[in-house]
């Protein structure tokens, strides 16, 4: 779906670099990729490469030989006038203070419960900004680009998600990478590599550049892992974009994650979540390594 996806494009790529992650006895992609290969009209390659999201991306990047690259994560639709319209908000930049372009993922604007729980982040002034794909440089926390209704044009945010962005190829070629911190399962290793990339680089959202992202009916994640990243990944990037921490920046990273810690706990109570056990388990483990962290340890 991702290659008739990328064949529709009204401007092409040149080439397109699969990095398949899967075990070695999982050959489906693979086989998939080399059966397609000679009826697409860009050259299709193959790597192998394990590790994680973080790790298969660099493996990407050095591969890769176009004056831009996109990271487009497989579970992603473009609509077909996504590339022109990415390189349009380059060609609008004469002086080249752009570094990355992320598209609008229009099947993910969230409301309902989701919306609350940002209603109460905003009442307990758990957070200093709220704007969408902001990074809250005083709590560590990155502001869900989905709280970004649709748009034309283009705005300005902090970080961007891999599963749709272009990169101005120079930033890469300064040594950018994503770090190896960053092993198997991907949380916030994206925001991590864009934010380093922020300290030189302009970053847009073009809400003109749409895609659909899909999701897996039998779910792919490890509640527990998620859990476990979600406090010790938040940490790791909070401290290296913004430290040396003050206790004021860490008064302020504890007080949000010890209210997930309490959200998720009542309502997985309220609506009988099995899941949810295994998620605060993961978050009270996350706690005593990212206090690790906080002190230097490995």
């Amino acid at each position: 779906g991702l290659l008739e996806s990328l064949a529709r494009q009204e401007l092409l790529p040149a080439e397109v670099i699969l990095v398949d992650g899967a075990a070695e006895h999982d050959t489906r992609t693979e086989r998939v990729s080399l059966e397609m290969a000679a009826a697409q009209p860009f050259a299709l390659r193959y790597i192998r490469h394990g590790g994680g999201t973080a790790i298969q991306r660099n493996a990407g990047i050095e591969a890769a030989t176009g004056d831009f690259i996109a990271f487009i994560d497989d579970d992603i639709r473009l609509d077909p006038p996504f590339f022109r319209r990415i390189l349009d908000v380059f060609r609008e930049d004469p002086e080249g203070a752009v570094g990355g372009v992320v598209g609008y993922r229009r099947n993910e604007f969230f409301d309902g419960e989701t919306r609350r729980r940002w209603v109460w982040y905003r009442r307990l002034h758990l957070l200093q900004t709220f704007e969408p794909g902001r990074y809250d440089f005083d709590s560590g926390y990155p502001i869900n680009a989905n709280m970004q209704p649709p748009f034309q044009g283009v705005r300005p945010v902090d970080y961007m998600t891999t599963a749709c962005a272009v990169w101005r190829r120079q930033v890469l070629d300064r040594g950018l990478r994503f770090d190896p911190f960053f092993r198997d399962y991907g949380v916030l290793e994206d925001a991590h590599f864009s934010l380093r990339a922020g300290r030189q680089w302009r970053l847009l959202q073009s809400g003109d550049a749409q895609c659909v992202h899909l999701s897996s009916p039998l779910g792919r994640e490890n509640r527990r892992k998620v859990g476990y990243k979600s406090v010790v990944n938040y940490y790791y990037v909070f401290r290296d974009v913004c430290g040396p921490l003050d206790w004021r920046r860490r008064l302020r990273f504890w007080r949000f994650q010890l209210f997930e810690l309490f959200r998720i706990g009542a309502g997985g109570l309220l609506a009988r979540r099995g899941s949810t056990f295994s998620e605060l388990r993961g978050r009270l483990e996350g706690f005593w390594a990212a206090a690790r962290l906080g002190r230097g340890s490995a």
